[in-house]
């Protein structure tokens, strides 16, 4: 008798369990499904990237490696809303925009150029790798966020980790 009422008890309690993650469930698809995909992160990428070319032609490599760092990080979200696609994102940052982050902290302006303006090469041909050709990346004339001074002297090593 006392082994059917734990057997019962168990049944009971795994049910509850299973009837209330029916909702957490939903809830978590609700939050997935609010976090933004690949465009607005992109976005973010997109005016970072900008930013970074006039702070390190200003000498401002703090200000430019801290535009690479979260530039990077802007696309975390990918990781759960697109995650086939984002070990693409991924790849890129470590392989591709790896010379430009070792041209910041070498404070060397003519290695980054040509390795920024490479970089807006390999974007143009992802893009059009996966259908989105009509976004073509090109260096802008002004940094995309005219509220911050780029003039300011730093080096890489000044950005907290």
């Amino acid at each position: 008798m006392l082994k059917r009422a734990a057997v019962a008890g168990m049944i009971a309690s795994v049910a509850l369990v299973g009837v209330s993650a029916v909702p957490f469930a939903a809830d978590l698809k609700d939050v997935i499904d609010v976090l933004p995909k690949f465009a607005i992160p992109m976005r973010e990428v997109g005016d970072r990237f900008q930013n970074m070319y006039f702070a390190a032609m200003a000498g401002n490599w703090g200000l430019a490696l801290y535009m690479s760092k979260y530039m990077n990080n802007a696309m975390n979200p990918a990781k759960v809303t697109k995650a086939a696609e984002y070990p693409l994102w991924e790849s890129f940052y470590k392989e591709k925009f790896e010379p430009v982050n070792k041209a910041i902290y070498a404070k060397d302006f003519a290695a980054f150029d040509r390795a920024y303006m490479a970089v807006i090469t390999e974007c143009n041909a992802c893009h059009t790798a996966m259908g989105y050709g009509f976004i073509k990346v090109v260096k802008m004339s002004a940094p995309a966020d005219q509220g911050v001074d780029y003039t300011v002297q730093s080096k890489a090593e000044d950005v907290p980790k």
